[in-house]
């Protein structure tokens, strides 16, 4: 059981023009560093049960809360987040540590960032590992343009883009309630309702489902949004297009040693079936649950990502 007293104090590191809240666990097991990348709307307390592992097979690990979140720096304009500061900042913490390449760890939004990585600073990333968000094929049409043709102004992706401060301001009025129940597993299937989903979520008064953690480790989240709000993570959001443009002229094919972890139960994220295309050296695995991965099944998940590195050495 995850005791909340070893989780380790951050520390306030200046890179790329912010400032980052870091946690570390290993450090002295420098040479070897591996980074661990949240995802929306998550913080660096998400790698709580997988840092001590990776310590412990020694591994340095730097799990910051990314721009936008927790302690870390809230630039006020939006373009402040788009692929190039978000892959900047790695870039940058790694320069801070002194080096050259690490091994990338991401989660929804993080694997997002993470497959960037790889196509804009490839010799930064030397493996890759990646949970619930495949590699996105750029397509010809921008993402969102794209998503608001097939899904409508209501999908929230549309929704965060074209009624900027809307959702923002109803999630910050309902921090609590909003993780409580974005934060459930084995949700009965139920009939789409009229409106924005994540707003219809957040006020709520009922979960559906069963929780993926406990209301003391759901407390570190509430406790980080009511303070730092929504804004920055959605912010991630609002570049989707502009990150489109920015990645035309990266090579689109990832040529490091990856894997793809996908939550079977998360049909919000279908597999990409053609994911070796791109990622010619990928292995994929699928676990029993929902989105949140390593908080559903930390020790399976654990599991397949210590013996994933085992084999690559």
């Amino acid at each position: 059981m995850f005791n909340q007293a070893e989780f380790p104090e951050p520390t306030l590191i200046q890179v790329n023009g912010v400032q980052l809240e870091v946690f570390e666990a290993g450090r002295e097991n420098r040479g070897k560093p591996i980074v661990l990348c949240h995802g929306w709307p998550e913080h660096a307390f998400s790698w709580r049960h997988l840092m001590p592992v990776l310590a412990a097979a020694g591994h340095h690990v730097i799990a910051p809360n990314q721009r936008g979140y927790g302690g870390s720096s809230r630039p006020a304009e939006v373009t402040d987040y788009d692929i190039e500061h978000l892959t900047g900042d790695l870039v940058a913490l790694l320069d801070h540590y002194g080096y050259e390449d690490a091994t990338f760890v991401g989660h929804d939004w993080g694997a997002f960032v993470v497959w960037g990585l790889a196509l804009l600073h490839p010799d930064r990333v030397n493996k890759l590992i990646n949970l619930s968000l495949p590699y996105q094929e750029r397509g010809e049409t921008p993402w969102i343009e794209a998503m608001e043709a097939f899904l409508g102004g209501d999908f929230y992706f549309v929704h965060f883009n074209r009624q900027p401060g809307v959702a923002d301001a109803v999630f910050d009025a309902h921090a609590s309630t909003f993780l409580r129940n974005l934060y459930r597993k084995n949700v009965p299937p139920a009939p789409s309702e009229p409106g924005m989903a994540l707003i219809n979520l957040a006020e709520a008064e009922t979960p559906r489902g069963e929780p993926v953690m406990s209301d003391r480790d759901l407390a570190v989240y509430v406790s980080a949004f009511e303070t730092s709000g929504f804004t920055g993570g959605i912010n991630w959001y609002r570049n989707l297009d502009r990150n489109w443009h920015q990645l035309a002229d990266a090579d689109p094919i990832i040529k490091q040693p990856a894997l793809m972890i996908y939550g079977d139960q998360d049909f919000a994220m279908p597999r990409f079936e053609r994911l070796a295309e791109f990622v010619p050296h990928v292995e994929v695995v699928g676990l029993d649950c929902g989105h949140w991965i390593q908080e559903e099944m930390p020790e399976e998940t654990n599991q397949v990502i210590s013996q994933w590195l085992e084999r690559q050495g």
